[in-house]
């Protein structure tokens, strides 16, 4: 949706002398309304405790990631990277969550040296733990959801037969008792049904799956669940008329669900994990790309310096991303797709919008980019990714990415010799 009014006014008062001093495209992420989004989790959540872990794979810039560590968020994290950037930002220990599928030993080794909180989202990454011979005393199993997952519907992390996340409910008891053997004192329990919801109904879904599965394991084996994560997927109102996501609703529900769960069962309240990305940044962050050329076709185009390699999601999943131009009140209106440069017909930021009119050299704004924008970026046809720009709470105007060169991309190709030669074939294949 478009951005807010406040987010939009800090905006207007840089943009000009931004585009001047940096050129274009850039993103912009507003760190004003980053805080203001964290201060709602913390309100939604007063008096349930709670903590978020911010997907790192959302907006993997260290500055941000160190605004929101000095906010007191966590890290979730499924990668080398991911782990070296939380890190970075000032995170230790059970500040990360390490949130990974078809997970390597290499990549476990590195969490556990970081201290992180394992999320087990399969019976082999237990087994890799033991073989390493560092089964940490704290442990969290993601929960495949398997049909129950079907009553809130498919989403981009598959219908639940094809789901390739976490523990099936029917080795969930076998694999925890294993653990307790090898020394795990702390269970915690993980489940993810989707991305983008508007509604808090699947996440209350989710606490509902994860609460049953808590009864089973202390019912079966005295397992007690100290911590219960509901993962990311909060969505944001891409749409203009799409409804704001109601946190503080949510916030009340869980806390319900919670004590009347506790009450039931004589059991302590588990504490609340979450792993948004998208709700904490995606809204307060823009696009700002320039228009190089007007072309008409069959359709009206409107090309800009940017394209796929700054924002794929349209491309990708055809999702809609608010479209608007500065200084674009009064002028007449036309209906034209917004497009960048691939050789792919899917470059389009736009399809058939409706937009005031441009010309060559007028800039665009593409809204709802502070999440999944350039870390989704991509280098086909030799296409760049753009530079990040951060507007500070006080109005300054910070670069804290650059913008890649061709030397970055020609970058892997400068390395020492390594060939193999036949008589080292040969002994290989002996």
């Amino acid at each position: 949706m478009p951005m807010s009014e406040d987010f939009a006014l800090r905006l207007d008062a840089v943009l000009q002398p931004a585009v001047e001093r940096f050129g274009t495209p850039f993103h912009i992420y507003d760190e004003q309304g980053i805080g203001e989004t964290c201060a709602a989790f913390d309100t939604a959540f007063e008096g349930t405790p709670y903590r978020e872990h911010f997907a790192v794979k959302a907006l993997p810039n260290p500055i941000p990631l160190r605004l929101l560590a000095e906010r007191g968020l966590g890290f979730d994290c499924s990668s080398l990277p991911e782990l070296a950037l939380a890190a970075k930002a000032g995170a230790v220990g059970h500040d990360i969550c390490f949130t990974s599928n078809n997970t390597s030993s290499a990549e476990l080794a590195a969490a556990l040296a970081l201290g992180a909180l394992i999320n087990v989202d399969d019976v082999t990454v237990f087994d890799k733990l033991v073989a390493i011979g560092d089964v940490p005393d704290t442990l969290c199993f993601r929960v495949h959801p398997g049909i129950a997952g079907s009553l809130v519907g498919e989403s981009y992390l598959g219908n639940p037969d094809s789901a390739k996340f976490g523990v099936p409910a029917d080795q969930l008891i076998g694999v925890c008792a294993r653990a307790r053997r090898h020394g795990v004192r702390h269970f915690g329990l993980h489940m993810m049904l989707g991305s983008g919801f508007l509604s808090g109904q699947p996440f209350l879904r989710s606490l509902d799956l994860l609460l049953e599965q808590a009864a089973r394991l202390h019912e079966s084996s005295g397992i007690t669940v100290e911590f219960v994560n509901l993962g990311g997927g909060i969505g944001i109102p891409y749409r203009p008329d799409e409804p704001v996501f109601d946190l503080a609703g949510l916030g009340m529900a869980i806390g319900d669900k919670l004590s009347s769960w506790a009450r039931r069962h004589g059991l302590p309240r588990p504490t609340v994990l979450f792993e948004s990305g998208r709700y904490v940044t995606g809204p307060h962050g823009v696009l700002v790309t320039r228009v190089l050329n007007r072309m008409s076709k069959g359709r009206e185009y409107v090309g800009v310096d940017a394209g796929m390699s700054a924002l794929m999601r349209p491309g990708m999943y055809a999702a809609y991303h608010h479209v608007t131009v500065p200084g674009g009140a009064g002028r007449p209106h036309e209906i034209v797709d917004v497009v960048g440069s691939l050789c792919e017909n899917n470059d389009k930021f736009a399809q058939q919008r409706e937009i005031p009119a441009t010309a060559e050299g007028d800039l665009v704004l593409i809204h709802d980019t502070g999440a999944h924008a350039l870390s989704m970026g991509f280098n086909y046809n030799g296409r760049l990714r753009p530079q990040e720009l951060l507007l500070r709470a006080d109005g300054s105007v910070e670069r804290i990415r650059r913008a890649e060169a061709e030397s970055d991309y020609f970058a892997t190709l400068d390395f020492p010799p390594l060939r193999l030669s036949p008589s080292e074939l040969s002994v290989g294949a002996a």
